[in-house]
């Protein structure tokens, strides 16, 4: 049985090593391993995932007994519009299938409903499959974003969103 359990500080190692391993998987053939190994050093690094945690960022990771097969990263991103953003969501490619993904998801738009959120966004790369994913699950493409997160390197994105 697949549990969810909010992450704490010392679960950090634990979201890096995820990130780290699908990572490859997910964009090597989108944006190329020197700008994967730029962001997972950039975003994934203990400060900044410290930082976030300390920042109110709730991190869910999910469960089958004792191994951990994937992570959501979320926090409120407008507050007077009660908008939040999904920052973070994946599962280890050994456990893609298994709807490890839809439990994470549906557990955030929970969480987002309750806090009496009116929209969760999301940063999905334009090339990425997982795009396909959250428009099955509900969510719209918003606009077309190119960001320059530095290094010479580009994230060309659709900003998606859900609406309660």
């Amino acid at each position: 049985m697949i549990t969810l359990r909010r992450a704490k500080e010392n679960d950090i190692e634990l979201i890096r090593d995820i990130a780290a391993e699908t990572w490859p998987s997910t964009y090597l053939d989108i944006i190329g391993q020197q700008q994967i190994d730029y962001m997972l050093e950039k975003m994934y690094n203990k400060g900044e995932l410290l930082k976030q945690l300390m920042e109110g960022h709730t991190f869910l990771i999910a469960e089958e007994g004792s191994n951990e097969l994937g992570f959501a990263g979320f926090s409120i991103a407008d507050h007077e519009a009660k908008i939040y953003k999904l920052h973070k969501l994946y599962v280890l490619p050994s456990a893609h299938g298994k709807g490890v993904g839809k439990i994470l998801i549906n557990e955030v738009f929970n969480q987002v409903k309750v806090a009496g959120g009116s929209a969760l966004e999301l940063n999905v790369n334009k090339h990425n499959k997982a795009r396909e994913f959250y428009l099955k699950g509900g969510f719209n493409i918003k606009e077309s974003v190119k960001i320059d997160i530095g290094g010479g390197f580009v994230m060309d994105d659709y900003v998606m969103e859900y609406k309660f």
